[in-house]
């Protein structure tokens, strides 16, 4: 009878580590998928975030010769074009050409009484003096002022004026055109074209404005569907503390949760630094020129990116500190949950070996995952301060000219799910403690 109740009990625990083990692989699973689209729109919105940088990038802008070669244009097409003179007006230009056509005469006038050598050079200077009366010439000079400023308010010379004013900015054009610098800028902004299959600037940015909308939303939705999974598994913790039969299982499951978690942690953007001239408006000819979105500076990177940049650059000193990173943040994490599990499910001798005991109980102060986890933190809080401080001393707002800055720097989904995988550490360490069947010191 006794042999009957302990099978039916074993029959039972069996059940119930079977069905725990399909109802947390489920949720694994779940978590899983949100955690490979959560990478996977890392990854997207860093190359859009990247691309939407560089074609906005004040070269493209700010610094670009072709950029202000076309606003001038236009102001100039529009200023002669549109030129309109009042009387008072009319009457001050009409005294101003007067005074330079008389320059000219008696300029001219100067030249002709110049003592001449040749023969040839008297008999003009003698055919001029009596033959052109330049009082006669004075006298005509208003008539002459008056014709110029109506031949220029004729609407025909006015579009040529603007040809004629034009052209300096089309020969510029044509020299840039044969710069290295500009045929690349000019097929770097091609191809980006190309790609999102876009004609225009603008209708670029607003196709990736959208996209990077839609992106942020699903990045924070799977980010909290990940989240909700571990609380989820917490919560069967918290609901199965008195089935000591169901412990291992749910410990081992809940370790591969917190696999999960460190991998996405550690390949998606943790920290984003954009520093950006949202506008730049100032007069020119009595109109507004506006560049707008100038992008001085883009990063996103995730851990992994940083060890890797570290580690590629030529000094040793970068080389040192990105393999620390790789070692003390990435690789002891990794073994540290290895070893639990080894504890755990391995035989006594397997489970009390120094080494398994060590990374499963002792490691921790060894580790630096949490000191990532306030370093990036800290650097947040000093770029944010540092950005902000700059940009602000950019700002200038007066009557011709307006600099308005925005610092766009702000922490990832990365960042949240590496602290959460940090905490779901620390909590199953403290669980391993009181679950363990051997010796944990």
């Amino acid at each position: 009878m006794e042999k009957q109740q302990k099978y039916v009990s074993e029959k039972r625990s069996l059940l119930s580590r079977l069905m725990l083990i399909l109802a947390l692989g489920l949720l694994l699973c779940a978590e899983g998928y949100f955690g490979f689209r959560l990478h996977q729109l890392s990854d997207q919105q860093e190359r859009i975030k990247e691309d939407y940088s560089n074609i906005n990038n004040i070269t493209f802008g700010l610094f670009s010769v072709q950029q202000w070669k076309d606003n001038v244009a236009k102001i100039v097409h529009h200023q002669v074009g549109n030129l309109k003179m009042s009387r008072k007006q009319k009457k001050v230009l009409q005294h101003e050409v007067e005074q330079v056509i008389l320059a000219l005469i008696n300029k001219a006038e100067a030249l002709v009484n110049k003592p001449k050598k040749t023969i040839s050079g008297k008999i003009q200077k003698f055919a001029i003096r009596n033959f052109v009366n330049s009082d006669s010439i004075r006298a005509q000079v208003p008539g002459f002022a008056k014709q110029i400023i109506a031949e220029v308010d004729d609407p025909k010379n006015k579009r040529q004026l603007s040809k004629m004013a034009i052209g300096e900015f089309n020969e510029l054009a044509a020299e840039e055109k044969t710069d290295s610098a500009f045929l690349a800028n000019s097929g770097a902004v091609k191809a980006m074209y190309a790609k999102y299959q876009v004609s225009s600037t603008e209708d670029l940015n607003r196709k990736l404005r959208a996209s990077l909308a839609e992106i942020r939303t699903q990045t924070y939705n799977y980010c909290f569907g990940m989240l909700g999974c571990v609380v989820v598994v917490l919560g069967f913790w918290w609901g199965l503390r008195k089935r000591r039969d169901l412990h291992v299982s749910l410990f081992v499951m809940s370790l591969l949760f917190a696999f999960i978690l460190l991998a996405v942690g550690l390949t998606a953007s943790m920290i984003e630094v954009d520093a950006r001239i949202r506008s730049l408006d100032f007069v020119l000819l009595g109109e507004h020129v506006v560049f707008k979105d100038q992008v001085l500076f883009f990063q996103s990177k995730s851990i992994m990116d940083v060890v890797r940049v570290l580690i590629s650059q030529p000094g040793i000193d970068s080389i040192l500190v990105g393999a620390l990173i790789l070692v003390f943040s990435i690789l002891f994490p990794v073994v540290k949950l290895s070893s639990t599990g080894f504890h755990l499910l391995g035989n006594k001798k397997l489970a009390e070996n120094r080494v398994i005991k060590y990374f499963a109980f002792q490691s921790g102060k060894w580790s630096m995952a949490d000191v990532i986890v306030i370093a990036i933190l800290m650097a947040f809080i000093g770029l944010n301060g540092l950005l902000e401080g700059q940009l602000q001393a950019l700002n200038i707002k007066n009557d011709s000219l307006t600099i308005l800055t925005t610092n766009n720097t702000s922490l990832q989904p990365g960042y949240i799910i590496f602290i959460s995988f940090v905490l779901y550490g620390l909590i199953l360490s403290t669980i391993l403690k009181f679950i363990t069947p051997h010796d944990a010191h």
